[in-house]
């Protein structure tokens, strides 16, 4: 228990775009609907949880890249390669861009079985077999 994450707070340009987007896939993951308020709501796995809140009005015009200082991605572990496999399906349904497709799903090198893809506000997030 010490030393893993408690929890991981995101701002997000728009929260009913980003609730669509990660509800389901947090939901596919294993994690449910914890708290949801005006300005933000959070989903729960065990003991971490991830939280999603507006951003003010008056910090939508900073642009985020991930290759810049700050978060750079979020990787999950998916457990199985058809877990991998089941969620790519999924995604591209739901008309999210998959990364590296020419090299999926080994585009991270290391014998890593993945699919790797952004959030809204391009934020990059690997799914890891």
């Amino acid at each position: 228990m010490k030393g893993t994450l408690h929890h991981i707070e995101l701002y997000v340009k728009n929260l009913n775009i980003s609730k669509e987007f990660w509800g389901w896939l947090l939901l596919e993951l294993g994690y449910s609907e914890h708290q949801n308020w005006e300005k933000g709501i959070s989903y729960i796995l065990e003991n971490t949880y991830i939280v999603f809140v507006q951003v003010e009005d008056r910090f939508l015009d900073i642009p985020y890249h991930r290759c810049g200082a700050g978060l750079n991605h979020l990787a999950f572990h998916g457990g199985s390669r058809e877990f991998i496999d089941e969620i790519t399906v999924k995604l591209r349904e739901k008309g999210v861009k998959i990364l590296y497709e020419d090299k999926h799903p080994y585009a991270g090198g290391l014998g890593y079985y993945a699919v790797y893809f952004e959030d809204p506000d391009r934020m990059k997030i690997e799914i890891v077999a």
